[in-house]
Parts: C-alpha cells; structure tokens; sequence
C-alpha cells in the first residue's frame, strides 16, 4: 500500500500541496491558475500548520491501519478499502453526524465550509498515479512511500 509521507525538514511552507489539492477538486478545472481563492467552494482536503519548532508542517489524512474514523462511524459511509488502504467517505451515506471527525486522532477530517455537511479528507487522488500534493511540492518534502 502507498502513503503520503513528509520531510518536515524540507516543507518550506508554500503552500502548493494545498493549492494543488484545492485544484484537484475544483469543479472549474485542474490548474492553480483557474482557482478563485475568494470562492468558498474551492477547499483543500490538506492544511499546513506550525509545529512547536514553528516550523510548517503539511498535515495529510494517515489512511490509518486501523482508522479510528472508520469506527467511530455509525452510518458506515467512512470506510477503508483492504486493498489500498485508503480510507474514503461516502457522501450519500454520511449521516453528518461528525463522530469521524471527532474520533481522529490528528484532527484532519473536517466538515465542508459551505454546507457543513459533507467530511472533507484526502481521497489520495486516486483518478492519478500520484496524488496532486506530492506531484505539486517542489521541494520534495512530501512524497509517496510503499508501507
């Protein structure tokens, strides 16, 4: 299975990873340059904060091993796929009952800003081999790696 890992040493907090992933999932198109950042619409599904070191640090969903978002939901619509890994939500079953987003543990999972509806997390792009984050980061702080 892949994961999305980072070299904190090397995030130098630009940003792209979150740009790239807003561009992902713009229904407008794919590129940055199409992205209205005014638009409440465009959301990442990834976030930079600073560590204590007060150093940027991407924060990504983990697809945990055993996701405790996955547990914690009771409608079923948070689910993880044997054999990828990947944690995804299903929309139309999502109750918006956000036990998910309380139940992670790195606070990633989050509701969608427009209707407070929908849990936001990293679906790892997968229409792509590689995720728009690692594809978009130009210093190589975030990569994918087979666990």
């Amino acid at each position: 299975m892949k994961r999305i890992k980072v070299d904190q040493k090397l995030c130098e907090g630009c940003m792209n990873c979150v740009l790239a992933c807003m561009a992902e999932h713009n229904e407008e198109g794919k590129s940055i340059y199409d992205l209205d950042l005014t638009d409440i619409k465009n959301e990442s599904r990834n976030h930079i904060s600073i560590n204590q070191k007060e150093k940027p640090t991407p924060l990504f969903c983990r697809h945990c091993e055993e996701p405790e978002c996955v547990t914690a939901c009771m409608s079923g619509a948070m689910t993880k796929d044997k054999k990828t890994g990947i944690v995804s939500c299903d929309e139309k079953q999502c109750a918006s009952c956000f036990m998910c987003v309380m139940a992670c543990p790195y606070g990633i999972l989050k509701a969608d800003d427009i209707n407070k509806k929908v849990i936001l997390k990293c679906d790892f792009c997968t229409e792509k081999s590689i995720p728009s984050c690692v594809e978009n980061c130009p210093t190589g702080a975030i990569y994918i790696e087979e666990v």
